[in-house]
């Protein structure tokens, strides 16, 4: 029962903070500040899911996942050579594939 308050809870969070943001004064969001703030969160986002997914904790340590690893550095290999978005994931995903198929 708790796992379907919780769920519940959860997505009407999500709600009002959406209709917040719907909700706010023009003046609010114009403020560089805000705006600063709006580009820098999600990219903060995806580097923390980056390193939760490709670190995994053992123990007291962390653990080198070699083929997660090989796609991150493929990733970032691509966004230099600006790449556009789905062609930096898509070359990630086959080079972690790539390494899983060949054991490495």
């Amino acid at each position: 029962m708790s796992l379907w308050i919780a769920l519940i809870a959860t997505a009407a969070g999500c709600y009002l903070l959406k209709y917040a943001g719907m909700a706010a004064p023009r003046r609010l969001l114009d403020h560089p500040w805000v705006q600063r703030f709006a580009v820098a969160v999600p990219v903060a986002l995806l580097a923390a899911l980056i390193a939760v997914e490709a670190l995994r904790g053992e123990g007291q340590a962390l653990a080198w996942d070699t083929a997660r690893m090989a796609g991150v550095g493929a990733a970032v290999l691509a966004l230099a050579l600006r790449a556009p978005f789905l062609v930096v994931v898509v070359v990630a995903a086959a080079t972690t594939a790539a390494m899983r198929a060949f054991g490495l």
